[in-house]
């Protein structure tokens, strides 16, 4: 998980740093930010982090002055040694609220809560999600591409979807691999392969690559919240499903 924290104190934020890394050392910890204003400005410039640890106390104000006037858009473990706002945290995307000072117990059990909740989430809404899109492309009857025509030396070929094992983009070129490892350069971006081929069976796992279903043959946990996958025909590099479609992956591979 991508995590960021909200902390004045330096020793209290390094040392969750570091329980949190002993839960699980595949956590990227973002940046340890002290005030009001830094997150702010952090929150301006950045995506949401997976999830914030986040004390109530700052340098300059609460935390509560930044929820009012920052979307943060994630879930939030509150850290704090004070036990008065517990039922105003709770009402701001709050997971959990731990007091002061913070057992590794109480902060596995945050965690677990954490990821009990996005898994049953994500899984519900991804699926959501991936229904209505391809409900709706069967309602308004898209003819998806069935072929492509490429250039093969001083020849054309015509290259049926189904041959297709993924698309790859490299230097800013994109490429058609088939099932039989061959290789072809294409006049078109990732983006607007994404509009042309069938959702249903095609994926776009990361910003270099989209697969087939049937070119998949094993998935591995991997750090930092993404998936190894293990594709045929195996390209050069591993192929990583990126930690923010770990969920759309997996609800288009349960459909």
């Amino acid at each position: 998980m991508d995590i960021l924290i909200i902390e004045d104190e330096t020793l209290a934020a390094d040392k969750l740093e570091k329980m949190i890394l002993r839960h699980d050392a595949g956590h990227c910890i973002l940046q340890k930010l002290r005030s009001v204003e830094a997150a702010t400005q952090w929150f301006a410039e950045n995506a949401p982090p997976d999830v914030l640890f986040m004390d109530i106390h700052l340098l300059d104000g609460t935390c509560f002055d930044l929820l009012k006037t920052t979307e943060i858009g994630c879930p939030v473990i509150f850290t704090t040694a004070y036990d008065a706002y517990a039922l105003e945290a709770f009402q701001v995307h709050s997971i959990d609220y731990l007091l002061k000072p913070i057992s590794f117990s109480k902060l596995q059990h945050a965690f677990q809560k954490l990821e009990a909740i996005q898994e049953a989430f994500q899984k519900t809404q991804q699926t959501q999600k991936l229904d209505k899109v391809l409900n709706s492309l069967e309602e308004k009857g898209i003819n998806y591409k069935s072929r492509f025509l490429v250039k093969s030396g001083s020849r054309l070929l015509p290259v049926s979807i189904d041959q297709v094992s993924y698309f790859l983009s490299e230097d800013r070129i994109t490429f058609l691999v088939t099932r039989k490892n061959k290789r072809y350069m294409i006049n078109h971006t990732l983006d607007e392969l994404e509009e042309m081929i069938d959702p249903a069976e095609f994926f776009r796992i990361n910003r270099q690559m989209i697969l087939h279903i049937n070119s998949i043959q094993v998935i591995h946990k991997y750090f930092k919240g993404r998936l190894k996958v293990e594709v045929a025909p195996p390209p050069e590099e591993d192929v990583m499903v990126s930690s923010r479609r770990v969920a759309d992956f997996q609800a288009w591979l349960d459909r």
